[in-house]
């Protein structure tokens, strides 16, 4: 079952992406979120449970409502297409964070060396801090985004030089 927090957490990040549908199944409930062409509409479907069904009855209907999606204003990354480069990329959309708290040191900075298995970073997806790993050998060439950003699936976030 989704909470309603989860749900607008949800949407918000939805909506500050590029994702145009998400689709989430979850002990039994099935939500979809979409995004039409016009950015201020959003459809929210949920298939809940049985029991989330009675309590969803007994109130009107209404979607989450989320305000429009306003430009991110971020600084143009000029990221380097050197084949030799490996990119660690996010593997899903949340919160990029360099540190594992607010007044630790980030976990690398440029010019790190780092194994395959070292944290590199932070993705808070729903509440849940996902630990990054390098998987590659090398040397941290370049952080290509910034602490406390929005990333999406798929987004580079370091450049390393394998060794």
């Amino acid at each position: 079952m989704f909470k309603l927090s989860e749900i607008k957490e949800l949407v918000k990040l939805v909506d500050q992406s590029s994702i145009e549908e998400l689709e989430i199944e979850n002990e039994g409930a099935r939500l979809s979120i979409r995004k039409p062409g016009i950015p201020e509409q959003h459809v929210v479907q949920a298939v809940p449970q049985p029991a989330f069904a009675a309590m969803q009855a007994a109130q009107p209907a209404a979607a989450p409502q989320a305000a429009p999606a306003q430009p991110a204003e971020q600084p143009a990354v000029q990221i380097n297409d050197d084949a030799s480069l490996h990119k660690i990329t996010s593997p899903m959309v949340g919160t990029f964070y360099a540190a594992p708290s607010p007044t630790s040191p980030p976990f690398v900075d440029k010019g790190d060396k780092v194994t395959p298995k070292s944290i590199v970073c932070i993705v808070e997806a729903m509440k849940l801090m996902n630990e990054i790993e390098a998987e590659v050998k090398g040397e941290i060439v370049d952080v290509l985004v910034e602490n406390g950003q929005l990333v999406e699936f798929g987004q580079p976030l370091f450049l390393v030089k394998p060794e």
